[in-house]
């Protein structure tokens, strides 16, 4: 049973980390030559009205470009979520992001915490700056979201739709609906104001829990990328290992087919006791299981497929 104030919750803290939606350029026709992480969060939500009406916290976590993201701001923001999704006043937290490497902090959230509370992020393409820029909308939506009592688990909000952890890919370099789900399955969609829900939102794998953030970062197994290409050999297996490498993750052609000398590396590294995780590179679908084969990844992408594989690593150790 729920007490009181669980059921009275009507606060939704914003904890902001950089990225474009704080950009800004010099010229306001100027959509690519910003500079991410100049304004605070407190300035983003001050600049939308609509969101005056609603009960907001707000905290500074980090000021970065996400392409700068490491595995310290990781630590910091996932105890921070866990903090404020304990708090029985909190209905949801959203999370303002930069879109390189949104996917992988969303992932990252979800399988430590697979919260029953909302946790969305949000981001922008254009800087706050821009004629057109997009951050104010996709950061209010991101509150109503956050507020809406179907949502729960890590969930993205971005140009009117929105997106699971597991199924988010950003697919375009350049445009404001720049991201999309693997296999076509968003969430819902935010129209004036209101959630649609498209679907229900599937029950997540039982998280790692923060536990396994509790080893010192400098000590954090180090798992590195590599695809299948023509003309691919093991050299670069090779390379990585020489260097100490505790987890490789290769985005394979097609249903994660490897060349054979790639194939032969990587089993090699495995027998040394090197993780391997089979991707694909390909935009969706995922990678079949099979006997013969190194381990699948099943449908994450390349870089999903790498949070997993550092998260079992951690846990193991």
């Amino acid at each position: 049973m729920q007490n009181t104030n669980e059921l009275n919750a009507d606060l939704v803290v914003i904890l902001g980390t950089g990225g474009t939606i704080a950009g800004t350029a010099q010229d306001a026709a100027d959509n690519v030559g910003y500079r991410a992480a100049q304004l605070g969060v407190l300035e983003l939500v001050r600049a939308i009205p609509p969101l005056a009406q609603r009960r907001l916290e707000t905290e500074q976590i980090a000021q970065l470009d996400s392409k700068d993201m490491d595995f310290a701001t990781w630590r910091k923001l996932v105890l921070r979520v866990s903090e404020h999704l304990a708090r029985p006043e909190v209905m949801g937290v959203v999370i303002t992001h930069g879109t390189d490497t949104l996917e992988e902090t969303a992932y990252f959230l979800q399988r430590v915490l697979a919260p029953t509370k909302p946790v969305v992020l949000t981001a922008a393409m254009r800087p706050a700056t821009a004629l057109q820029t997009d951050g104010p909308q996709n950061l209010l939506d991101a509150v109503n979201v956050a507020a809406d009592a179907q949502a729960r688990g890590v969930l993205i909000v971005f140009s009117g739709a929105v997106h699971s952890a597991e199924q988010l890919r950003k697919v375009h370099s350049y445009r404001v609906d720049a991201f999309a789900s693997a296999d076509g399955a968003r969430a819902a969609v935010v129209e004036e104001g209101r959630v649609r829900w498209l679907s229900q939102l599937a029950t997540s794998r039982t998280p790692f829990g923060l536990g396994v953030l509790n080893r010192p970062l400098q000590t954090w197994p180090r798992v590195q990328i590599l695809m299948n290409h023509v003309g691919a050999d093991g050299s670069v297996v090779e390379a990585l290992l020489s260097q100490g490498v505790d987890g490789l993750v290769v985005a394979g052609t097609g249903n994660g087919s490897l060349s054979l000398p790639l194939e032969a590396a990587l089993r090699a590294a495995q027998a040394q006791g090197v993780a391997v995780l089979r991707s694909t590179r390909c935009d969706a679908g995922p990678v079949t299981e099979s006997d013969q084969a190194l381990p699948s990844a099943g449908a994450l992408s390349p870089v999903k497929a790498r949070v997993e594989l550092l998260l079992t690593l951690l846990a193991a150790n």
